[in-house]
């Protein structure tokens, strides 16, 4: 069985490539960094090193990699029993036109096999839009035989897969904890058993329940703890005061989901306390800088501030927490990251009423608004 995983990033290989090449697969990464394609092509096998309370490793083997823009690709995907990806939401129409070129080819060579391809990225319903951006580059009848060969399930994925630094350059150390939930409904054929990878009806609940918890509690600690000077997630997680307003913003959309999806209240809190002390893992030295990356699309209507902030608001439940998170994405201060520098100087440029509504979508009659121009200063209190 052939599985092709487009991203041979630290994700990539330590989360979704590794739990494929575990399951049985042979696994393909296509990627377009030339160093890292040559590297999983000379010593084609890598560890995954467990940094946790549970130390092991896990050794990968029997791995190759393409060009993801390549014709090679293109046949690869072609004859795949399976495709999934962990490049980044902004990156899935740049791999949509070798997976469309692939299922023409895999139509016309009278290929009957079924196809399932999995977007793992950090959003709402990749899959789905991988699919659109897909579909939109075939033409009626490959789009008519597609319905019918290939699935497209959405996903939520779930592990912390920070950079740190191996003596081997293709390792990579991963958090012991990962979850990996599957749409049921949009498999096409039997659907593959693999280990580390759930089946599940309500998905909805499933990438909320993440999107809202482990992103939310994760870029509030990066935001906050970049404000107070801290270079990683442990250091801000262990700063009392940044650890409580994480906490009680991550119990803020909590109570939005449970409202929302009906979960069980001391279940979902449990599950917060579980994600705190996955914060405070040591050993991964998870920096924010990384986490807070792009802090313009984390300010989008659809993702992990603003959404649960809003699910709250319409709920009528408090949210004062979640908009300390939106203050700090606004400040967040990285001059080596394009959309920090681009924030900042639409907040020069057009204000910073204009810039908030701008990034999150909301109407400028809305009085949320105006609370995020109040937290934008009131995150201050957390400067040192």
């Amino acid at each position: 069985m052939k599985a092709i995983q487009f991203g041979a990033g630290n994700i990539g290989r330590g989360f979704i490539g590794a739990v494929l090449a575990e399951a049985g697969y042979q696994v393909v990464f296509a990627d377009v960094v030339e160093d890292l394609l040559n590297q999983i092509n000379t010593r084609k096998q890598y560890t995954v090193h467990v940094t946790d309370t549970n130390k092991y490793d896990i050794c990968i083997k029997g791995i190759s990699a393409i060009n993801s823009g390549s014709e090679e690709a293109v046949c690869e995907v072609a004859q795949a029993d399976i495709i999934t990806t962990a490049v980044g939401l902004r990156i899935l129409k740049f791999v949509a036109p070798t997976i469309a070129k692939g299922l023409k080819a895999r139509k016309d060579a009278g290929v009957e096999k079924n196809l399932n391809i999995i977007a793992c990225e950090n959003g709402i319903r990749a899959t789905s839009q991988l699919k659109e951006l897909v579909f939109s580059q075939l033409d009626p009848d490959t789009v008519a035989w597609a319905k019918t060969h290939v699935g497209f399930p959405d996903a939520a994925v779930d592990r912390i897969v920070p950079p740190v630094h191996c003596d081997v350059p293709l390792d990579v150390a991963v958090e012991e904890y990962f979850e990996w939930d599957v749409e049921k409904s949009s498999f096409v054929g039997d659907i593959p058993t693999i280990k580390g990878m759930s089946v599940v009806e309500n998905l909805e609940a499933y990438l909320e329940r993440k999107l809202f918890t482990l992103n939310t509690g994760h870029a509030t600690a990066a935001y906050l703890g970049k404000i107070r000077g801290y270079q990683t997630i442990n250091e801000s997680i262990a700063d009392p005061e940044i650890f409580a307003t994480v906490k009680a913003a991550m119990q803020q959309s909590g109570e939005g989901l449970i409202k929302k999806f009906g979960f069980d209240h001391d279940a979902h809190f449990a599950y917060i306390e579980k994600i705190l002390k996955r914060f405070q893992n040591p050993f991964l030295k998870d920096e924010c800088d990384r986490v807070g990356r792009e802090p313009g699309r984390k300010l989008s209507a659809n993702d992990r501030i603003i959404l649960p902030m809003m699910t709250a608001k319409n709920f009528g439940l408090p949210y004062d927490k979640l908009l300390l998170a939106c203050g700090g994405a606004l400040r967040y201060d990285n001059p080596e990251d394009p959309q920090s520098v681009e924030i900042k100087e639409s907040i020069a440029t057009n204000g910073l009423e204009a810039t908030i509504i701008k990034l999150t979508g909301l109407k400028d009659s809305d009085p949320v608004v105006a609370e995020i121009k109040d937290a934008y200063d009131k995150v201050m209190n957390f400067a040192k």
